[in-house]
């Protein structure tokens, strides 16, 4: 398939009996355009605005939302950075104690202890 086809066609679906300046007339009515036919056009352009007006409406809700959640999840993220760098701070006092070794020893314990709970009761 040829993108350029489909691009086009998909454009004239869109706006099909447009084009620029005005309404493009049958080879049946060769210059005239009959009254009836322009409201009817007018009709359909203005149900095509109020289609594309509702979904770029939709769109900035959705931009909207998604940007809110993007606000709460980055402020949680500044809040457990803050969280993980006083434990990082604990956790250098304590390897730099005389006891760190043994401190070590604890803390991977409790961690293995940890992990193999978890995993058993998922």
């Amino acid at each position: 398939m040829n993108p350029r086809r489909d691009m086009r066609n998909n454009r004239v679906a869109l706006f099909d009996g447009i084009e620029e300046g005005g309404i493009r007339a049958s080879s049946s009515y060769s210059h005239e355009i009959d009254e009836h036919e322009n409201e009817r056009a007018m009709e359909g352009l203005q149900d095509r605005v109020n289609l594309l007006k509702r979904l770029s409406g939709d769109i900035h809700e959705e931009v909207d939302g998604h940007m809110r959640m993007l606000d709460r999840m980055g402020n949680d993220m500044d809040s457990s950075r803050g969280i993980l760098s006083g434990t990082m701070d604990k956790f250098k006092m304590v390897f730099e104690t005389k006891s760190s070794r043994r401190m070590f020893t604890l803390v991977a314990t409790f961690v293995v202890i940890f992990l193999v709970i978890y995993y058993l009761t998922r």
